[in-house]
């Protein structure tokens, strides 16, 4: 069969930039996947993905003009029931052939086949390949149905009369086998080779396609368009990167926005632009979101990482005098500029605390209320974690940013751009001259936003981080709003992973499972809710009192437990990610370690431990002793009768384990948990020697008790640091 490279464009209207990069990948996946499932396309065929602002394509190598025959077994029917005594094909048979093409003269060709205790009947038959025409029609429909296309427009098509779907019209279809037309048919448009180059510059239009081939040559020789994603990002990055040197400048690095403006021009242009040096007065982050945002511009910072009042902006034209699109742009980014200014000088003629009253408006869960009660928690929280771990003075603080954590939400540069929520909040705090403990906490109470992020900074923003996230998941679980699957609307995952991180990495010495009864007493505490309850009337409604016990909530039962689970399996996945085998991580959280600070260590302890050479034998060892206790009957003793201890075996291990019990203990006691672990090598050979010689369940009961007694006091031992027989194969 004939082999030749093969080449698809649908050209559109522009596309959605934010989507582009993942429609032409998927474009390209797609089509090629379906026509190498119809055996059009070898396994070693490159699939080349084109898209640009009015283009997706796909450039394929190695593509058959027919998929070649296949030789296939048909399973036809028992024998019993398409044969006659005869051997003469009945009517079932019969029509069961002339649907697959065959009539009564292939009958004596038909195989028969033992299927347990049932004759089958098969049919040898050899399958036409399929024809690229037909083939590629039936790729290029499903890669259409299955793009990732966020909303479909439904568009006339030039008859006037009928209506296709697609992403944005599309006004051309090519499709190249080599320099051949294939004959196909899309969206109401027939295959072609003319396609269109860039709307200002292009040199000829239409441009005609000499074959699949000179696709991207021909786009920019003629069309004056770089076709590839890949490589018109790559040229506006170096682009950038020599505008921001003549400079002595550096862009700001932004991997979506680079993405975002590959996605909206053909043939890009760097040019740099300025603005007027008074408005560096304004937050950088607000100038830096302004220009990114609604502009698309790439900010320029100096060797400090001060923005300078100069930025790139990426043009679709290649204009002789380029200082009227300079210009034009200078102008726009003026505009935007000085309504940040505007926003930054209003929001600064209000504290932050006469702000605070408003959240009481702010609607945060239509089953939990408001804003202003749901911080009213917050700050309690902040304010217990702050007394357990930094005392009075830290407690203070925490409740007075916790306090102020939301008031920035209410003003007008946090409206215009959520994104600089908390940001804004500790510029305001710092305009107020309150404490850098208290503004950046206000700031870093969000933190980590996203995987990877930085932890809040200072002690007083770590207190209300956690108060925030502690109070999302225990209220969020508290009426049922558990993530299911992928569905996380109220990101716990992240609030839990949040929490997580902050008790590790700052190793923060409070226990999980106490934090959070706490957290839940203070939410379902009917004394913290009528405080709310007496400032949010005496606010708004003018009373000054209420009747207390107004709203007294019930703890949903097992929420604790619940919510523990969550947190727990979040912290396996966690360290899975890190590079920690699944054995490690049952062995360490097998014990619900509440104080997860601790975790790594004990991690790293099973991970020296498992290296030892007794390290199989004793988890092996634990694994067994840990089935024989659960299968025991009654109580087991705490103490073990030496009396009892009549086989030289069990004596030598009781006298072992006395001699290390001591020593394993201090070890664990001062937190040496890899000393803990490495002392237990010297039990493997007492206990293979105990299990080659004593019986335990024996049928007197005072000895069979005193052997799981001291069985109890071997598991204790060796399981103090993480559960070994997790280990055990």
């Amino acid at each position: 069969m004939t082999s030749r490279n093969l080449l698809v464009e649908l050209l559109v209207e522009e596309l959605p930039p934010k989507s582009l990069k993942q429609l032409g990948n998927s474009f390209a996946e797609l089509l090629t996947a379906s026509l190498k499932a119809q055996d059009l396309v070898s396994k070693e065929a490159q699939a080349t993905a084109y898209a640009s602002p009015r283009r997706l394509a796909v450039h394929i190598t190695h593509v058959a003009a027919q998929a070649a025959d296949k030789a296939i077994a048909q399973k036809l029917m028992p024998a019993t029931v398409g044969l006659d005594e005869q051997g003469r094909a009945t009517p079932p048979l019969l029509k069961k052939l002339a649907s697959l093409g065959a009539d009564a003269s292939v009958v004596p060709q038909l195989k028969r086949v033992m299927e347990g205790k049932t004759e089958t009947l098969f049919w040898d038959s050899t399958v036409k390949g399929t024809p690229l025409t037909e083939g590629l029609q039936k790729a290029l429909e499903e890669a259409i149905g299955q793009l990732p296309i966020p909303k479909v427009m439904t568009y006339q098509l030039a008859d006037g009369w009928s209506s296709v779907n697609f992403v944005r019209p599309v006004h051309v279809l090519i499709a190249l086998h080599g320099a051949d037309i294939v004959p196909i048919n899309i969206l109401g448009l027939q295959a072609g080779r003319e396609t269109q180059g860039h709307r200002f510059e292009a040199k000829v239009n239409p441009i005609v396609l000499h074959n699949a081939d000179s696709y991207a040559q021909q786009l920019a020789a003629e069309g004056t368009v770089i076709a590839s994603f890949a490589e018109r990002r790559a040229e506006i990055a170096r682009q950038l990167a020599v505008a921001a040197t003549r400079e002595n400048l550096t862009p700001v690095d932004d991997d979506a926005l680079l993405d975002e403006v590959t996605a909206l021009v053909e043939h890009p242009n760097v040019l740099v632009g300025t603005f007027a040096a008074e408005f560096l007065q304004v937050p950088q982050e607000c100038l830096i979101l302004t220009m990114k945002a609604n502009q698309k511009y790439f900010p320029l910072l100096d060797a400090q990482g001060k923005l300078a009042n100069k930025f790139l902006l990426v043009s679709n034209i290649q204009p002789t005098d380029p200082s009227l699109v300079i210009g034009g742009n200078e102008r726009v980014v003026h505009s935007r500029l000085a309504d940040a200014q505007f926003f930054f000088d209003q929001d600064r003629k209000k504290t932050l605390a006469s702000r605070v009253p408003e959240l009481d408006k702010v609607v945060y869960h239509n089953e939990l209320g408001m804003q202003g009660k749901r911080m009213h928690y917050v700050r309690a929280i902040a304010k217990m974690i702050g007394e357990q771990l930094g005392g009075n003075t830290l407690a203070a603080q925490a409740y007075e940013a916790a306090t102020l954590a939301k008031a920035d939400l209410l003003t007008d540069m946090v409206g215009e751009f959520p994104e600089l929520q908390g940001i804004m909040g500790r510029y305001y705090a710092q305009h107020e001259d309150l404490s850098d403990d208290v503004a950046f906490a206000i700031e870093d109470h969000y933190k980590p936003r996203f995987s990877g992020d930085a932890l809040p900074r200072n002690s007083v923003g770590i207190y209300v981080a956690l108060a925030d996230k502690l109070e999302t998941l225990v209220n969020m679980f508290g009426i049922g709003k558990i993530p299911t699957g992928d569905k996380d609307p109220f990101a716990l995952r992240r609030h839990a992973l949040g929490v997580i991180r902050i008790l590790i990495e700052k190793n923060l010495l409070l226990k999980l499972n106490v934090l959070i009864q706490q957290v839940i007493k203070i939410i379902y505490d009917p004394v913290i809710e009528d405080q709310w309850s007496q400032s949010f009337y005496k606010s708004n409604v003018g009373e000054k009192t209420v009747a207390r016990g107004t709203r007294i909530r019930a703890v949903p039962e097992g929420l604790s437990e619940q919510l523990l689970a969550f947190i727990y399996e979040r912290l396996a996945g966690s360290l899975r990610e890190q590079g920690y085998s699944a054995q490690e991580v049952d062995a360490v959280l097998s014990l619900n370690p509440q104080n997860l600070s601790d975790i790594p260590k004990r991690l790293a302890a099973v991970r020296a431990f498992a290296a030892l050479p007794e390290a199989v034998s004793l988890a092996a060892a634990n694994k067994r002793v840990g089935n024989i206790l659960k299968k025991s009957e009654g109580g087991i003793s705490d103490a073990v009768n030496t009396d009892l201890l009549q086989e030289p075996a069990e004596q030598a291990l009781y006298q072992t384990l006395t001699s290390l019990s001591s020593k394993t203990k201090e070890a664990f006691d001062s937190g040496d948990y890899t000393a803990s672990l490495q002392i237990l090598a010297a039990l493997k050979s007492p206990v293979d020697t105990f299990f080659d010689h004593v019986m335990v369940n024996v049928e007197d009961e005072s000895l069979r008790n005193n052997r799981l007694a001291l069985l109890a006091q071997l598991h204790q031992i060796m399981n103090r640091v993480a559960d070994l027989s997790k280990l055990a194969s």
